[in-house]
Formats: structure tokens, sequence, C-alpha cells
């Protein structure tokens, strides 16, 4: 009869007692910014007392088969290697076979697989945990508010085990004055008898705790932002023993003050990502609609010249009327023109026109005044 437990359980007791393989337990992953802090977690569970002698942490890209070295721990000596150094320490507890590694300010560079392997003495078995670290681009560091409004700073201790934060501490500094402000204390072990996050002085009753302290998650909302605000937040979370900083610099900006509002200044809210179908029909209208326009505008000039060329017709006749007298010429008939072609006679003939005024008509002239002594006409002279 087949039984596939017990030939599970033989070979791990015979690569326990020859050494053959290592105890592996599966992966982990675990996702940070850059510029955070990760805490890798490299813990043995036994019951037994079991002294470890060599901690070795080991990191690989991917790219290349070959490991580095990220930190060592022998002969109760850590030593952090390489490009790794001042920013790793083990912050495990070695007599209870915890050998966890803090990462501090992480890079773009850090992403990648990392080994724990944690001997102990008098034995051949190797514990070896691993670690899948995904980094992502930079949370901002500053953040930008207005007066009056509420604004999120964020505090996230990011770990692959299961440890829980004991305190957490806001503080607040601005330029003008180098001592630092509490902001917020919050202890969970003490809930049930502190109740709420405290919070002092100017801040009171302005900031409350909104992350998920369970996940160690600090963060905190502070409402109606004065302008006295601007400076740098710095939370402090702690993990017994352990402590991880981060600080945010916060800008207040000044609302603006209020003007009427305007269809132009809300055109452009309310059109918001249709702007540029507005646009188009906008255009399109204008142009059907133009040979109207210049058809309504050509009437309206016609209309306008017509009665302009009227009036200065009305106002010439009213000028003409007004003078009758100063447009009236004489000129000489035709009847006298006639009867001196007749006489026969080829003396030249000179009609003169010349304005009449009122003043100076007279009564017409008999025929026998025409002539002038020895049968030559008369011929007028003009004023």
């Amino acid at each position: 009869m087949f039984y596939p437990p017990k030939l599970i359980l033989v070979q791990v007791l015979l690569s326990y007692f020859l050494g053959l393989n290592d105890l592996i337990v599966s992966s982990m992953e675990l996702t940070v910014h850059v510029g955070d802090s990760a805490l890798l977690g490299c813990i043995f569970q036994s019951t037994e007392e079991k002294l470890v002698t060599k901690v070795d942490w080991m990191f690989s890209s991917g790219e290349h088969f070959k490991d580095d070295y990220v930190l060592f721990y022998y002969a109760n000596i850590s030593v952090p290697v390489g490009r790794f150094q001042n920013r790793v320490s083990l912050v495990g507890d070695i007599l209870h076979h915890d050998g966890s590694l803090l990462l501090q300010n992480v890079e773009e560079a850090d992403q990648g697989n990392y080994t724990c392997e944690i001997r102990f003495k008098m034995e051949s078995l190797v514990f070896k945990k691993a670690v899948v670290l995904h980094v992502l681009p930079e949370e901002p560091k500053e953040l930008m508010a207005h007066v009056g409004d509420s604004t999120q700073m964020g505090c996230v201790f990011h770990s692959t085990e299961e440890k829980h934060m004991t305190r957490v501490d806001w503080m607040f500094s601005s330029r003008e004055h180098t001592k630092e402000e509490i902001v917020l204390r919050y202890y969970p072990k003490l809930k049930a008898t502190m109740g709420y996050p405290q919070n002092w002085g100017r801040f009171q009753n302005r900031v409350n705790l909104v992350g998920d302290t369970s996940h160690n998650d600090g963060s905190i909302m502070l409402h109606r932002v004065k302008e006295s605000d601007g400076g740098s937040y710095t939370c402090s979370v702690h993990l017994g023993n352990l402590t991880v900083r981060k600080t945010t610099v916060l800008h207040v900006i000044l609302k603006e003050p209020r003007t009427l509002v305007t269809s132009v200044t809300l055109r452009p809210e309310i059109l918001g990502g249709n702007q540029l179908v507005i646009i188009v029909g906008v255009i399109c209208a204008t142009i059907l609609l133009l040979p109207v326009l210049i058809l309504v505008v050509k009437r309206t000039y016609g209309d306008k010249s017509s009665v302009t060329s009227t009036t200065l017709v009305k106002s010439l006749e009213n000028t003409t009327k007004a003078n009758p007298e100063k447009h009236i010429y004489s000129s000489i008939t035709m009847q006298e023109v006639t009867d001196e072609e007749s006489s026969g006679k080829s003396e030249a003939t000179y009609m003169t026109m010349h304005p009449v005024w009122p003043s100076l008509r007279s009564a017409p002239t008999s025929p026998s005044d025409k002539k002038s002594d020895g049968g030559m006409p008369r011929t007028e002279q003009a004023f």
C-alpha cells in the first residue's frame, strides 16, 4: 500500500540528518516606495532553544546569476556590505531566532529578490527565507494646501512580519522656531485608558488619526489649515526598540480674494473635457450663419444710405424753394433774332446772359428802343 505522507516525512528526516537539503520557507512579497523603509522578516519558528551562529542576507536583481551580499552576521557582529552600507541593519532578536533586516531609504535599484539564511550551532540544517521586493516611484515629500482646507499626511511602515506598532508620534517644526511642537501621540496598547489619540496646543481638535494602526499605518488628517501650519511634520513609528521616521513638508497657500463670477470665468470649468467639441460647433455655426449676417449688414447699410440720400435731396429742394430768384437768367427771345436775320444785315449779334435781380426788374422795352441810330442794333450791357 502506498503512503505518500510517510515518504515525504522520511525524505525530510534524511535531509535533516545528512544535511543534503536546506529548509526553505515560501517567499513573500513586499511593495514600497522610493525613500521608504522596509522590514524584511526572517524568523525561524521553533520551541527548542537553538543557538544562531550565522545570518546571511543575499540580493539578486535577476539580471545576473551571481548574488550580492547585503549583510552578514557572525560572532555577534553584523556587517553591512557594498552599496547597502549605512542603509541596512539587523533588527531581529538573534536569541529568539529572528534575523530580520531593516532596509532604509529604499532605492529603485533595490528591487529584486532577498534571501535570508540562518545557521544553527552543531547543526547542518540551514533555514532560508526569500522576500521579493517591489519598488514604486517616490511619493511626494512636499504637500501644498490652501488656508482653511484639510490635508492628509501619510506614514506607513512596510513589513513582511506581523509586527505591531507600540507608539506613533507626530512632531512639527517651523523655520521660525527650532523647538518642535507635539502634533499627535497615540499608544495602541493604552487605547482603552487614553481613548482617542492625544494632541495639544494649537493643533488641538484639528488633527485626527486616519491610518489603520493594525497595519502599521499612522497617517493623520490636518483640518482647517492655518498660515502658521507651514513647516516640517515628522512621523515616528515605534515597534518595540525599532523606530522608523518619515518627514513631510507642508506649504500653505493663501486663498485669493473672491471675484465676481462671470460666464467667461466659468466657461473652462463648465466645458470640461468637451471644450474641443463645443469650439468646433461654434466655428461651424459661425461659418453657416456668415452669409445671413452679411445680407443683414448689407440691408441695414442700404436702408441707412437711402435714408441719407432722401434727406439730402429734401434739403436741396428746400434750399431751392427758399431762394428761387438766385437761379433766374435772362435771354434774348428767338423772335428777336429772327427779325434781325430778316433785315439782311450781316453784323454779328452777341447774346449776353446775366442774372436778373428782383430789385432791377423793368417793364419790357418797345421794338423802337431795340435799334439805335443808323439802323444798328443796340447791344445790352451786362451788369
